[in-house]
């Protein structure tokens, strides 16, 4: 199962860089970049919807959503800033840059995360491979922006 996990999350990786070119395009021929963004919203939601007929709809009980911190129901609109940001940039950086930036900030992000045990992920040290990792990724970064 985890060899699968590993194949399904490298898959919608891929994908979330062809998303970027598809969506700045969208933007780039309608010219209309909020029309742009709903019309992205609502792909997602036709996806959603059709996920919720595999893995069924289930619907938290009225008690389980005060439950909820803070932090668990800003993850949607950090997703609109990303989409924002892939439509109205990722044509002028390119894709490799766009993923780049994007992908070094999220590894980086991650490792902070795990570190300190933020938003609901386990502690997990940053450890000398893991800041070494980090490194790695800003010198990868740089090679693909600057050359």
């Amino acid at each position: 199962m985890p060899v699968l996990i590993a194949v399904i999350v490298l898959l919608t990786g891929a994908l979330n860089t062809v998303q970027a070119g598809a969506n700045a395009t969208l933007n780039k021929v309608l010219q209309a970049p909020v029309f742009a963004l709903f019309t992205v919203t609502a792909a997602n939601c036709v996806v959603y919807l059709l996920a919720g007929t595999v893995v069924g709809f289930i619907w938290p009980e009225s008690g389980r959503l005060a439950q909820v911190p803070w932090w668990g129901w800003i993850g949607g609109a950090f997703g609109g800033l990303y989409v924002i940001a892939m439509v109205f940039l990722a044509q002028k950086l390119g894709s490799a840059m766009f993923t780049g930036l994007s992908v070094t900030a999220a590894i980086l992000t991650s490792v902070l995360l795990d570190h300190f045990g933020l938003v609901g992920f386990e502690q997990h040290s940053a450890s000398l491979w893991r800041v070494t990792g980090c490194l790695l990724m800003i010198g990868g970064l740089t090679l693909v922006c600057v050359f």
